[in-house]
């Protein structure tokens, strides 16, 4: 994931002057701002980890399992888009296939982890609310 994120930077492909993807961007920043306010204390972890504490069901967490990730995608996503182009397009894909695969490495840890873990998996999708 941040090799593609390094990517969509180094060609220039990660901002827009477009009011539509600044829009989207900042509100991709602000989901991310407001996960990252839920987590309160809890730290950053460069790879598919759980802290402690209790599972996290409250703020974005109600609505979609990965708010960080989706956050993420979203952000570059835009930047992509808007620069259509075949590198652009392919740091894309990388993100995406990053945070997948991420997301399946984290699940499983949630689910020893947390025992309710499998209930609030079945109420809510990984990254995007109502279709995964």
């Amino acid at each position: 994931m941040v090799s593609a994120v390094v990517g969509l930077v180094f060609t220039r492909a990660l901002f827009s002057q477009s009011p539509v993807v600044v829009l989207v961007q900042v509100a991709a920043v602000a989901l991310m701002a407001w996960a990252r306010l839920t987590l309160t204390r809890r730290s950053f972890h460069p790879a598919a980890d759980v802290t402690g504490g209790d599972l996290v069901t409250t703020g974005p967490y109600r609505f979609i399992r990965h708010p960080i990730y989706a956050a993420a995608c979203v952000f570059c996503w835009a930047g992509v888009l808007a620069n259509s182009a075949v590198v652009p397009l392919a740091a894309g894909v990388l993100l995406l296939i990053g945070a997948v695969i991420r997301i399946f490495a984290e699940e499983r840890l949630l689910v020893d982890r947390y025992p309710g873990y499998r209930n609030y998996a079945k109420d809510t999708k990984r990254m995007v609310p109502y279709v995964f």
